[in-house]
């Protein structure tokens, strides 16, 4: 049986060959390249955001993650967005459709809801190129974690050298054969990382991913409950990993310098943020499925985003595992605000103020 990669390789170059068409702005391969093509960089559209929401809860085994995007946007998300600019341009995709494959038998040990994930990010990942292709910044809204299956496979039809920050208590970077859940939102990581495709078998209904990105390519920045597979493959391969511990020693800025130097040296990638709710403290978010104490604060966590923002190559933000089904009222509701802080810094919100809607009074005078 050929390996994962060489089936997935094989599907998408006789894809291309049906479609007859070459895909526009890529330039000649150069070194650091991914896979042999690099799109030229350019600065983000911040003028342009779209919004994708994910209602997934299948990757884990808790109920009511599914309804995270919902709480998000009822917390008036769109509003907050709007208010950094009147100029701002925000088009909301809705909410992302799909039917369970049918395996017709076949399975893969420890892959709980393959069947489910498989469809829900091909269709994700579909909508997420869609968006970029439009000229916009993406925020996806989860959902669970093994959304950014799909999140990040779009980003990477669009833009094909892509860093990725993972701002996680988790490291998510288990395969079938070592997850001690069964659970798909710990293996994202682990699926689309180029590096680690020998460690899987075949999956059947996830023909149309191909892990192509580095693994030096993505930072992790929160990490603090690490499973000991996790630790040796991080080990093994030298991943950058800003656990709070190192959150502690330099702090957050020089945390977040080290990172995007080592992702993206060069400063010419395309950046996705990838963030768990559960990076931040129970204290901060405590409506998320699998907590750990000692978290970044909310504070850590908008610095994060600002710094991405203000890189000017910021073109996806997924921000997951919001569960309004756990905790209080009032637990729910930190936690959803928290999010929101999250994801208007993303789009450019200044904690000093934003400028834009006074520009015209102050001309005036």
């Amino acid at each position: 049986m050929l390996p994962r990669l060489a089936v997935a390789r094989v599907v998408r170059q006789l894809a291309r060959a049906n479609a007859g068409v070459l895909a526009a702005g890529y330039a000649t391969a150069t070194p650091g390249s991914q896979d042999g093509t690099l799109v030229k960089a350019k600065k983000i559209n911040y003028e342009r955001i779209g919004i994708v929401g994910v209602p997934f809860d299948k990757g884990q085994r808790k109920k009511g993650v599914g309804l995270g995007p919902k709480a998000i946007r009822e917390a008036g998300l769109i509003d907050h967005i709007q208010e950094i600019s009147p100029t701002l341009d925000i088009k909301d995709y809705g909410d992302i459709q799909y039917e369970a494959l049918n395996f017709n038998g076949r399975k893969v040990g420890n892959m709980k809801k393959l069947e489910h994930v498989a469809s829900c990010s091909r269709n994700l990942s579909h909508q997420v190129t869609e968006v970029l292709d439009d000229d916009r910044l993406c925020i996806t809204l989860g959902g669970d974690h093994a959304i950014a299956i799909g999140s990040i496979d779009g980003h990477l039809h669009h833009s094909k050298d892509v860093a990725v920050i993972w701002v996680d208590a988790h490291a998510d970077l288990n395969t079938n054969s070592t997850s001690p859940s069964g659970n798909i939102h710990g293996m994202p990581v682990a699926l689309l990382a180029k590096e680690l495709c020998d460690y899987w078998p075949y999956i059947p209904g996830m023909d149309w991913q191909e892990p192509i990105i580095s693994i030096k390519n993505l930072a992790y920045i929160g990490l603090r409950s690490v499973d000991p597979y996790e630790r040796a493959i991080i080990e093994k391969f030298g991943i950058n990993a800003f656990g709070m511990r190192e959150v502690e020693k330099y702090g957050i800025r020089e945390v977040m310098r080290m990172a995007l130097e080592r992702i993206d040296p060069e400063g010419t990638r395309s950046l996705h943020v990838s963030y768990d709710i559960d990076s931040l403290d129970v204290l901060e978010a405590p409506s998320t499925g699998t907590s750990v104490r000692g978290g970044l604060t909310l504070r850590e966590g908008i610095y994060i985003m600002e710094e991405a923002y203000g890189t000017g190559r910021l073109a996806a933000v997924d921000l997951v595992e919001v569960n309004p089904a756990i905790g209080t009222p009032e637990d729910v509701r930190r936690t959803v605000e928290a999010a929101v802080h999250l994801l208007v810094a993303a789009c450019g919100h200044s904690r000093k103020g934003d400028i834009a809607d006074t520009l015209d009074l102050l001309r005036s005078k």
